[in-house]
């Protein structure tokens, strides 16, 4: 029976006319006008206007004369952390109408975006705000013949960001980006996904309401083929900060070589799970489908290769097979829905293409493998069984519900499964054995390892690729540290 979520006034208002962008202090409606698409129907719920060039000069102007005149770097930590922790605040006093957004403008799940996602963007501003009082550093004692210094090492922030997110999540993202940025005292431009803006416009909102200075954030919707390129490519931007496609990152390299622009990418991912004779199938394999299944598979760590010992490998096939079936799709509004839509039809599109492509000898359909009729950009949660690698969707980032399963024979076969991919974003290795969990992990060529769990975010927990999937470091100090400058001082006494 359909339990339809009734939409907040607050957010059919915010939806009600299109939204423009803050630079400095002056709202802006830049070139055109974007609509914003709810997956699950397509139909138009709302509209953004869309930055050009002239919106990135003066945005990227605005960002360098906040960062040169200090108004928010040269306030004091505790000041700084003050204001993160507002951020926070109105974040969670806003939940609702964030979440609300999430579902109608990303095809999110109306409840766990409420219950999880709302919540967390939250919490990452509280955990950066801690941080603006702990900034570290530390001293050195040079060692030069007849003469004495003073040295030590101190952390300045990087200067102008310009940070780009995908719309797999946009309020986290953003949340991911904007805290640890600010934290370290930086200036940013943040461009969101065009298919998902809508909430990252009004986090920006909240920004300015709990007190960060103009211009020091600004949030710029767009396309990215014109806001994110000329961000990446403008000489007064000192980093970029960039999540989305490993082919979109290698771009950025060429964009931001003019003046050697700071990189920090998290690309593409083809996370393997593995499971293990001894593991307890009724916590694996649930977790396995949640980990390929959740948010239609639109997640950058979500587990899209499972390996599974052959003695098992059967149970576990007929048992995703099963949780496959069981889902209940539909629109993220409705409380009975169990798996939304894909972003668009064209992403839908780009699915369906790869498992079409897939399909040949050695590979079984166990579930899925169409998009259903009816309105919205749905697919079915697919389980491909194949007896070998050779298969695009064993190769290639699907970023949708479909998931591959191999065998495996022994821990050295799991592994070398598990590293054959250009990508190496996360892992996770089901096992009731502790040795065999610490000797595999060790040799998985991933950034993330979850044993007896998959997907379990936590922000002390520095997350980012190997391989293909990218440079440097979120969460924890490692995603501090992405956003300062080390300078070292000898100061002689």
């Amino acid at each position: 029976m359909s339990r339809l979520h009734t939409v907040s006034q607050a957010t059919r208002q915010f939806l009600s006319r299109p939204r423009p962008f803050l630079i400095g202090e002056r709202w802006h409606t830049g070139i055109d006008v974007i609509e914003s698409i709810d997956p699950a129907s397509g139909d138009a719920i709302g509209a953004f206007h869309s930055a050009g060039e002239a919106q990135v000069e003066a945005a990227v102007v605005a960002a360098r004369t906040a960062f040169e005149d200090g108004r928010w770097r040269h306030l004091t930590p505790a000041r700084r952390q003050q204001v993160l922790w507002r951020v926070a605040e109105l974040i969670d006093a806003h939940a609702e109408m964030l979440a609300e957004l999430e579902c109608l403008d990303g095809g999110k799940l109306y409840e766990p975006a409420l219950q999880y996602e709302v919540p967390h963007a939250a919490e990452t501003f509280r955990y950066y705000a801690g941080w603006c009082t702990k900034m570290p550093g530390h001293t050195f004692e040079p060692s030069v013949p007849g003469m004495q210094f003073h040295g030590y090492v101190r952390h300045e922030p990087v200067g102008v960001v310009a940070q780009i997110i995908p719309w797999n999540g946009a309020l986290v993202a953003a949340s991911w980006k904007l805290a640890p940025a600010l934290a370290a005292g930086c200036s940013v431009v943040l461009k969101p996904a065009e298919w998902s803006t809508l909430s990252v416009l009004r986090l920006h909102e909240l920004l300015m309401e709990a007190g960060v200075p103009p211009g020091v954030a600004t949030v710029l919707g767009g396309r990215g083929r014109l806001v994110g390129q000329a961000l990446a490519a403008h000489p007064s931007v000192d980093k970029v900060a960039f999540t989305g496609s490993t082919a979109v990152g290698k771009q950025l390299l060429a964009a931001a070589q003019g003046n050697l622009k700071r990189l920090s990418l998290e690309l593409g991912g083809k996370s393997p799970t593995l499971i293990f004779e001894d593991a307890d199938l009724d916590e694996a394999v649930p977790a396995a489908a949640a980990a390929i299944f959740s948010n239609a598979g639109q997640v950058c760590v979500a587990g899209s290769r499972i390996y599974a010992q052959r003695s098992i490998y059967r149970e576990v096939c007929a048992r995703l097979a099963q949780a496959a079936h069981a889902l209940r799709l539909g629109p993220g509004l409705d409380a009975g829905s169990q798996m939304g839509p894909l972003i668009s039809a064209a992403h839908r599109s780009s699915v369906e293409a790869i498992v079409a492509r897939s399909r040949g000898p050695g590979v079984e359909v166990l579930s899925g493998g169409s998009a259903p009729t009816g309105r919205g950009f749905f697919y079915e949660p697919t389980v491909l069984a194949c007896e070998h690698a050779d298969v695009p969707a064993v190769r290639e980032e699907i970023f949708g519900p479909v998931v591959t399963v191999m065998p495996f024979d022994d821990a050295a076969q799991a592994v070398r499964h598990a590293n054959d991919s250009i990508y190496g974003l996360a892992a996770s290795i089901w096992t009731g054995r502790v040795a065999l969990a610490h000797r595999v992990a060790a040799e998985i060529r991933s950034g993330i390892v979850w044993v007896n769990a998959h997907g379990i975010p936590e922000l002390s927990m520095p997350i980012g690729g190997m391989k293909q999937s990218g440079w440097g470091r979120e969460h924890g100090l490692e995603g501090l540290m992405i956003y300062l400058e080390t300078k070292s001082v000898m100061m002689r006494v």
